[in-house]
């Protein structure tokens, strides 16, 4: 199944979709005390997931065309980031791969949704990059998860863009405040329920940067794959319903181009995971 955040024309307010052949079907009209968020529906378990899907053949279409997209996720719990995921992505940053997950916080003001568009001021950074990833939606709490059973403990899949200002990042001994600018963490513009995933380890990833592609690789290119992340990360902290996790980048980051390629005023970046989606942002640069 497939879902999404979306806001109806003339709201401010966004809503949970499930959607399907291109129209957009809102949760919270299909029965009494439907979710009316994606937080809600995976805190209800297999049973309220079970009962949306019952209940959408007789839900009412709208054309999603007619919404604009939220985050895929609006209130997480936590947001975590794995950084030096790719071996191809810390060579050319010119990072040593540790013998751990190199791991971040993500700030919850830095989500922002499908087609919208992300400001920062010049005089912060003029070196801001893009990063294609895959996001990890938790869904049934994980603590001390063994790599066998951590993909028991996943709800759906995403695409996320970490955007980084690299200036910001090689100046600072922590990650978090390079990448948490306001609307620096794109995600969605789907959530696709874990079952469409067979293997999160089998999927194309890839970024195009005002119509030239900068990143091609598969997810079977991380250093420590999914269940290894999920299941070192849960041994430190309980892994709520709802977490987010960014599981890293591939190489063709345009601060390792000669010369060197980022996001300028009025750029278009769109990252993408096939069989997920294809996620959206455009940039201005005010100053």
């Amino acid at each position: 199944m497939r879902f999404a955040h979306v806001i109806r024309p003339g709201s401010d307010d966004p809503r949970l979709v499930l959607v399907d052949d291109g129209d957009a079907i809102f949760v919270e009209d299909l029965f009494e005390g439907a979710p009316r968020f994606l937080e809600d529906l995976i805190s209800g378990g297999d049973v309220l997931l079970e009962k949306v899907a019952d209940a959408a053949d007789r839900g009412t279409r709208h054309p999603l065309g007619e919404t604009r997209f939220a985050s895929a996720l609006l209130t997480p719990p936590l947001i975590l980031a794995i950084g030096l995921n790719y071996a191809a992505h810390s060579s050319e940053l010119g990072l040593k791969t540790d013998s751990t997950p190199t791991v971040f916080a993500l700030w919850p003001n830095s989500l922002s949704g499908h087609d919208a568009t992300t400001v920062w001021p010049r005089s912060l950074s003029e070196s801001v990059d893009y990063e294609a990833e895959l996001g990890v939606i938790i869904g049934r709490a994980a603590k001390d998860v063994r790599p066998e059973e951590a993909l028991d403990h996943v709800w759906g899949y995403t695409v996320v863009n970490d955007i980084t200002a690299r200036d910001i990042q090689y100046s600072e001994a922590q990650w978090s405040r390079c990448k948490s600018f306001d609307g620096f963490t794109p995600t969605g513009p789907f959530v696709v329920t874990a079952d469409e995933v067979p293997d999160p380890q089998d999927l194309h990833i890839w970024t195009v940067l005002d119509g030239r592609t900068m990143q091609d690789a598969s997810t079977a290119q991380m250093v420590r794959p999914v269940a290894t992340l999920i299941s070192h990360l849960s041994q430190s902290v309980t892994l709520m319903p709802a977490t987010l996790i960014s599981t890293g980048s591939p190489g063709g980051a345009g601060y390792s181009r000669d010369p060197q390629v980022f996001l300028r005023d009025r750029s278009t970046v769109t990252v993408g995971i096939d069989g997920i989606g294809e996620l959206t942002t455009h940039c201005r640069i005010t100053g």
